[in-house]
């Protein structure tokens, strides 16, 4: 017996578009401030010269590592400003890892975001995660065409309503890479 579609008043929606089909910012006055978190990554792919030009610190713009690191903190705390529909949040956490990967010719890019708030801080992760790929590329363009920005994405949140979510391994096998906290990887000595 085949099943029966969930009937339209059953069925998921968006949230941020009104039943007459208008955007709209969720109105989350209704729910306590919770403890909140969000982990995104991004993987910056790059050759193998410009790899170790970006290890070395030995880039004409600079070191890549701390100036995208930086930038992507930066940017998780504009996020509101830039995604039209996002609520404005009181960070209390925001970290980004950068740490290179040679035998995968790539940059691992590790966003993590906490707040106390009525809403969750998976935009502020992915955002940092994404501006700090942007800011690799940036920076490496000249030496490096070839440069590619691939999975943005999110790994975990936890806090609010729908609790925590850990994104499973992919159909390939590959699981999220996992940067322990405070590791970069290789830096120059200076």
């Amino acid at each position: 017996m085949p099943l029966e579609p969930p009937k339209r008043k059953d069925r998921r929606r968006l949230t941020h578009v009104d039943r007459g089909g208008r955007p709209r910012m969720v109105d989350v006055s209704g729910k306590p401030p919770t403890a909140r978190r969000a982990v995104a990554e991004a993987e910056v792919t790059l050759e193998q010269e410009t790899l170790s030009l970006i290890i070395d610190g030995a880039t004409p713009k600079g070191d890549v590592l701390t100036v995208a690191e930086i930038a992507g903190v930066m940017a998780a705390k504009r996020t509101s400003e830039l995604i039209p529909l996002c609520h404005p949040l009181p960070l209390t956490d925001l970290a980004v890892e950068i740490t290179p990967d040679r035998a995968a010719g790539a940059l691992r890019i590790r966003a993590s975001a906490a707040t106390t708030a009525q809403t969750g801080v998976e935009m502020e992760a992915l955002m940092a995660a994404s501006v700090a790929a942007l800011t690799v590329y940036d920076m490496v363009k000249g030496v490096d065409r070839t440069a590619e920005i691939r999975s943005i994405r999110l790994l975990e949140k936890s806090g609010g309503a729908s609790g925590e979510w850990h994104r499973p391994a992919s159909a390939e096998g590959r699981t999220p890479s996992r940067v322990p906290k405070g590791v970069r990887g290789p830096r120059r000595s200076r």
